[in-house]
């Protein structure tokens, strides 16, 4: 048993890529298509696991409804109402009024996504899609960090 353990493991394989999402306006928007473009390695695996991973403070990741985009508006109406901008108590606000509205959301809700890998794909469910969802008004370009590993 220890021998098949040990041979799983060197057999695995690694692949990381950093891709760099074009600027997109405020809102929620699916990404899944910008993930799968870069992995195409794991067409030949069998199961693995993605980690995907934005090296932004202002914008996060989520995995949610990819078919109706009034859900996407509908999360950007929530936050903005729960995370107001202009909130007198906010201390932080060097960079304008979306700045530090934009860091709290982004830790509410993460800055990264694990999905399995099946049969060569990302295992998400029929109705699941990655979002970037920016907190600023004009965010600019986003970087994430792609890894994944699998056999």
């Amino acid at each position: 048993m220890i021998y098949n353990i040990f041979y799983l493991v060197t057999r695995m394989e690694i692949v990381q890529q950093q891709v760099t999402l074009r600027a997109r306006p405020r809102g929620f928007h699916l990404i899944t298509a910008d993930i799968e473009d870069c992995l195409s390695a794991i067409k030949r695996w069998k199961a693995g696991i993605c980690q995907v991973f934005i090296q932004h403070t202002s914008a996060s990741l989520t995995i949610n409804e990819n078919a109706d985009p009034t859900v996407r508006i509908d999360f950007e109406t929530y936050f903005n109402k729960a995370v107001p901008e202009n909130d007198p108590d906010y201390r932080h606000g060097y960079e304008g009024p979306d700045d530090m509205p934009a860091h709290i959301k982004s830790s509410v809700m993460g800055s990264s996504v694990t999905i399995p890998i099946r049969d060569g794909r990302l295992a998400l469910g029929t109705w699941q899609g990655i979002y970037l969802c920016e907190h600023r008004n004009h965010g600019g370009s986003r970087r994430l960090m792609v890894t994944a590993w699998g056999n």
